[in-house]
Protein backbone atom coordinates (compact mmCIF):
# COMPACT_ATOMS: atom_id res chain seq x y z
CA UNK A 1 0.00 0.00 0.00
CA UNK A 2 1.50 3.59 -1.04
CA UNK A 3 0.73 6.51 1.57
CA UNK A 4 -0.78 8.96 0.66
CA UNK A 5 0.84 12.65 1.53
CA UNK A 6 -0.86 15.73 1.98
CA UNK A 7 1.43 17.51 0.78
CA UNK A 8 4.61 17.59 -1.02
CA UNK A 9 6.74 18.63 1.99
CA UNK A 10 5.47 15.31 3.85
CA UNK A 11 6.43 13.27 1.09
CA UNK A 12 9.90 14.43 0.59
CA UNK A 13 10.42 14.30 4.33
CA UNK A 14 9.00 10.95 4.08
CA UNK A 15 11.43 9.58 0.95
CA UNK A 16 14.48 11.64 3.48
CA UNK A 17 13.60 9.79 6.42
CA UNK A 18 12.94 6.19 4.19
CA UNK A 19 15.33 5.86 1.41
CA UNK A 20 18.60 7.04 -0.10
CA UNK A 21 18.05 10.21 -1.72
CA UNK A 22 18.26 9.79 -5.95
CA UNK A 23 20.15 11.68 -7.73
CA UNK A 24 17.09 14.15 -8.84
CA UNK A 25 16.73 14.56 -4.98
CA UNK A 26 20.33 15.49 -4.07
CA UNK A 27 20.38 18.98 -4.97
CA UNK A 28 20.57 22.20 -2.16
CA UNK A 29 16.92 23.24 -3.27
CA UNK A 30 16.01 19.82 -1.63
CA UNK A 31 17.91 19.33 1.07
CA UNK A 32 16.85 22.61 2.51
CA UNK A 33 13.18 22.21 1.99
CA UNK A 34 13.56 19.12 4.07
CA UNK A 35 15.51 20.56 6.45
CA UNK A 36 12.70 23.62 6.57
CA UNK A 37 10.13 20.96 6.94
CA UNK A 38 11.67 19.08 9.84
CA UNK A 39 12.69 22.90 11.87
CA UNK A 40 8.66 24.02 11.16
CA UNK A 41 7.52 20.09 12.66
CA UNK A 42 9.40 21.04 15.88
CA UNK A 43 8.38 24.88 16.12
CA UNK A 44 4.92 24.08 15.68
CA UNK A 45 5.34 21.93 19.05
CA UNK A 46 7.95 23.03 20.85
CA UNK A 47 6.41 26.21 21.97
CA UNK A 48 3.43 24.48 23.53
CA UNK A 49 5.63 21.70 24.93
CA UNK A 50 8.15 24.20 26.50
CA UNK A 51 5.31 26.15 28.17
CA UNK A 52 3.36 23.23 29.68
CA UNK A 53 6.76 22.05 31.54
CA UNK A 54 7.15 25.53 33.09
CA UNK A 55 5.96 26.95 36.21
CA UNK A 56 3.51 30.30 35.98
CA UNK A 57 6.35 31.50 38.37
CA UNK A 58 9.28 31.05 35.27
CA UNK A 59 6.74 32.11 32.63
CA UNK A 60 5.90 35.14 34.94
CA UNK A 61 9.66 35.48 34.74
CA UNK A 62 10.43 35.38 31.32
CA UNK A 63 7.36 37.51 30.64
CA UNK A 64 8.79 40.33 32.66
CA UNK A 65 12.36 40.14 31.14
CA UNK A 66 10.84 40.21 27.77
CA UNK A 67 8.98 43.13 28.37
CA UNK A 68 12.07 45.19 30.04
CA UNK A 69 13.55 44.18 26.75
CA UNK A 70 10.59 45.70 24.56
CA UNK A 71 10.79 49.02 26.59
CA UNK A 72 14.61 49.27 26.81
CA UNK A 73 15.68 52.73 25.44
CA UNK A 74 12.37 54.28 25.14
CA UNK A 75 12.13 57.38 26.86
CA UNK A 76 9.70 57.61 29.99
CA UNK A 77 7.64 61.08 29.78
CA UNK A 78 7.37 61.45 33.55
CA UNK A 79 11.22 61.71 33.90
CA UNK A 80 11.75 65.34 32.82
Amino acid sequence: MVPSFSNDAEALTAKFTTDEPDEELAGNATISQYLATIGRQGGIKGGKARAAKLSGERKSEIARIAAAARWKGHRNDNDN
